[in-house]
């Protein structure tokens, strides 16, 4: 979904979930939106996901798109470290609230 796409979902929509994902060990944020039917849509641009090398980016883009909550996903391998499989998309678990 790219920019345009979610700024125009956000005017329309008013049920849906806009994650920000931070990946262990790595210094760079994705944008994902759940919709309302539980589809995942990873913030694009020109074709190819977006990455954001700070929050403080991540906040102005949303808010440029009219998102006012987030949430911070932060993704650890600890399941893969204790030999169980990893659940980075379900459940999300480790979500932190955003308001910008």
């Amino acid at each position: 979904m790219e920019f345009k796409d979610i700024k125009a979902f956000v005017e329309h929509h008013d049920n849906f979930e806009i994650r920000v994902i931070s990946h262990a060990g790595s210094h760079f944020y994705q944008v994902e939106l759940e919709d309302i039917e539980g589809a995942r849509h990873m913030l694009t641009q020109r074709g190819k996901p977006v990455l954001f090398r700070s929050l403080d980016d991540v906040y102005l883009e949303l808010k440029r798109a009219g998102v006012h909550r987030a949430y911070l996903v932060q993704q650890v391998p600890h399941d893969e470290v204790i030999g169980r499989d990893a659940h980075y998309q379900d459940p999300l678990t480790s979500r932190m609230p955003l308001v910008f």
